[in-house]
């Protein structure tokens, strides 16, 4: 799990090939007009939703896993709470994995809890489970899937 902010986006290009593309496509991009839906930016390999949603309290925190896509997670407007594991120490599965959408639900606490505000990104890797969409309010957020 990385927390940053878009100012310092060319440090994590080595992490992923995708990356840059999808840091640059950022930048070159009006955000905050962008309308909720889903835009390709590479195909399927790199794509983003723009979603504007209500959060929820951490009770309701379910983690998520993906095998085959990052996630680089960045708030427009608002703040977003994230719960965050190691993938490896989930005990409680909800399901199977869901290989059509590249995820799987966990019922497992996390392991701790951060923040994610205006302007500030996360990067969830495959290792990580993540549960989002945590806080109070409203939050505008892209969410890119970038393939690893």
């Amino acid at each position: 799990m990385i927390l940053d902010s878009l100012r310092n986006s060319e440090t994590y290009y080595p992490l992923c090939p995708r990356f840059k593309k999808a840091f640059e496509w950022l930048a070159q991009t009006d955000i905050s007009a962008l309308p909720t839906g889903r835009h390709a930016i590479d195909g399927d390999d790199i794509f983003v939703n723009v979603s504007e949603l209500e959060l929820r309290p951490r009770s309701q925190a379910a983690l998520e896993v993906h095998d085959e896509y990052i996630d680089i997670q960045l708030v427009v407007d608002g703040e977003e709470e994230f719960g965050w594991s190691r993938r490896e120490v989930l005990e409680r599965p909800r399901g199977e994995f869901d290989v059509r959408k590249d995820i799987r639900f966990y019922d497992d606490t996390p392991q701790t809890f951060y923040t994610v505000r205006k302007g500030e990104f996360t990067i969830l890797m495959p290792e990580d489970a993540h549960a989002p969409m945590l806080g109070n309010g409203f939050v505008k957020k892209l969410i890119i899937k970038v393939r690893k």
